[in-house]
């Protein structure tokens, strides 16, 4: 069993920018993929961005690429989203999953609240 809480979301102005934060606890983290994902309210959940085990494979949805980063730290069992550029569509509750196999994610955490003002 995998626990994930997500950290550092908060209030920004448009064009700021935030990191967000995902502690991975009680499983091999270097075992699975990992991703952000994103619900804004009345919307239905948007894959953000995913990196696999070793971190060389990333991927982004449209509306984010070329602003947020996606890393992680193996050795800390960690991972991030670096939020660049940000825009007030970007506000939404931010989740981090976890994947092991397939195309399933397994595990979630409670999220983190991003708001973006104009």
């Amino acid at each position: 069993q995998v626990q994930l809480v997500e950290s550092g979301g908060g209030l920004v102005q448009a064009g700021g920018s935030l990191r967000l934060s995902c502690a991975a606890s009680g499983g091999t983290f270097s075992r699975y993929a990992m991703g952000w994902f994103r619900q804004a309210p009345g919307k239905e959940r948007e894959q953000v961005a995913t990196i696999n085990q070793n971190g060389i494979i990333r991927n982004y949805a449209d509306s984010v690429k070329g602003r947020f980063t996606i890393s992680r730290d193996n050795a800390k069992n960690m991972v991030y989203l670096q939020m660049n550029s940000l825009k007030p569509e970007d506000t939404a509750v931010y989740y981090c999953a976890a994947r092991l196999t397939g195309s399933s994610w397994d595990y979630w955490g409670q999220g983190t609240q991003v708001t973006v003002s104009t």
